[in-house]
């Protein structure tokens, strides 16, 4: 029997799942705003610094152009990709063929979310990290595939212990899913972990889906490596890269997949039917963005160092316990002694403090007794945020 009381009851596969935490978290921050409260963001990763001016110069130079308002190329123009490969050629010497191992994407997240699509079929297991980015497992679970969960543990440097997976996981396992440097946790990954990664996936016929966005957020002479850096690792895995977080181009929606040549091609299938690519101009200031000049990306990344100090500083006077991230753009603390509801303990920060941070069970049980703070602010208000903090917990 049809449900009276619903107009058109949602598909199954998508009716148990919440709006997305930081939709709820802006209606939450909105009221309290209304009430006069003055409000410090440091919850989501959204670059607060604009992208340098000779990007902006091109993407308003070409949008002037008369013929460069129609549809794109889907999966990017040949100009894009050709900017992709001299990216990943000069940052980390590897080679990609532009015609079949390169797709643009609407943003890293859209590809994030298609690979799922595209790989799983009912009942085939996706490994997801937790904590992790919530789109790997929401993608698989709107797939019809099964997410399996493998715990990333402060103690083993929030990196997974790939030989604690069941074999009867892997044997129904297809996706692989891994970020790093890491969302929630900001920590990074040898190239002997990949090595070890890429050499697991062969074992045992899985795809590795490495979502790469904060290479080049890198502090403390650290330099963050591409898994596509192991040889053969493209015959098993495909990376996601994306200019929101390297280029403060978060709002202008341009990414990229690049690896193995029949995923990327089922990509770009999938593609075809749901999407008409990007703006034409965005793809050229993307080109420029990609192989202009880096040295901005310095000053840029000096801001995130000066505003991670800050951030270590106050949250350890505040009684966090954690280690100084040496990559991304988030600063990943256990809560004070006593504190296990991160929930909880940000709803009372934010009400009682005006700061909002991410609760750690966002991302997962395992984040349960994290809190997230996100770099993305201006260096005065994170300043102000320390400060409120420390007075708080005293």
């Amino acid at each position: 029997m049809k449900n009276s009381h619903v107009f058109m009851p949602a598909a199954q596969r998508i009716s148990s799942f919440e709006p997305y935490f930081f939709a709820s978290l802006g209606k939450k921050i909105n009221q309290l705003k209304q009430q006069g409260m003055d409000i410090i963001r440091i919850d989501m990763g959204s670059p607060d610094l604009p992208p340098a001016d000779f990007i902006i110069e091109e993407l308003v130079t070409q949008s002037r152009k008369s013929d460069t308002h129609g549809y794109s190329p889907t999966g990017g123009t040949q100009a894009f990709k050709q900017a992709v490969a001299d990216y990943y050629m000069d940052r980390f010497e590897v080679a990609l063929d532009t015609s079949s191992e390169i797709i643009g994407l609407i943003g890293s997240k859209e590809g994030l979310f298609n690979l799922s699509q595209v790989i799983l079929n009912p009942g085939d297991i996706a490994l997801v990290p937790d904590p992790g980015y919530p789109v790997y497992s929401a993608s698989g679970i709107i797939a019809g595939g099964e997410v399996v969960y493998f715990p990333l543990l402060a103690e083993n440097g929030f990196l997974p212990d790939l030989k604690a997976i069941p074999e009867s996981v892997l044997q129904k396992a297809k996706i692989l899913w891994l970020n790093y440097p890491n969302n929630p946790t900001g920590a990074v990954a040898s190239m002997a972990f990949f090595e070890e990664v890429i050499a697991f996936a062969r074992k045992h016929h899985i795809l590795v889906a490495h979502d790469a966005p904060y290479v080049d957020i890198c502090f403390d002479g650290y330099t963050a490596p591409s898994l596509l850096q192991v040889p053969g690792a493209r015959e098993v895995a495909v990376e996601f890269n994306s200019l929101s977080k390297t280029y403060n181009m978060a709002g202008w929606r341009l990414g990229m997949a690049v690896g193995n040549a029949e995923v990327i091609d089922y990509l770009f299938t999938y593609k075809s039917q749901m999407d008409t690519s990007t703006f034409s101009p965005i793809f050229s200031a993307g080109v420029k963005a990609l192989t202009g000049s880096q040295d901005w990306l310095v000053e840029r990344n000096q801001v995130y160092k000066d505003r991670r100090d800050l951030v270590v500083n106050g949250l350890k006077q505040a009684g966090f316990t954690f280690e100084a991230p040496k990559a991304a753009i988030y600063v990943w603390a256990q809560l004070p002694a006593g504190e296990t509801d991160s929930i909880h303990f940000c709803n009372r920060l934010l009400e009682e403090t005006g700061i909002s941070t991410t609760p750690g069970i966002v991302y997962g049980k395992h984040g349960e007794g994290y809190l997230r703070v996100s770099l993305g602010t201006a260096t005065n208000r994170i300043r102000e945020a320390m400060n409120r903090l420390v007075d708080w917990k005293r």
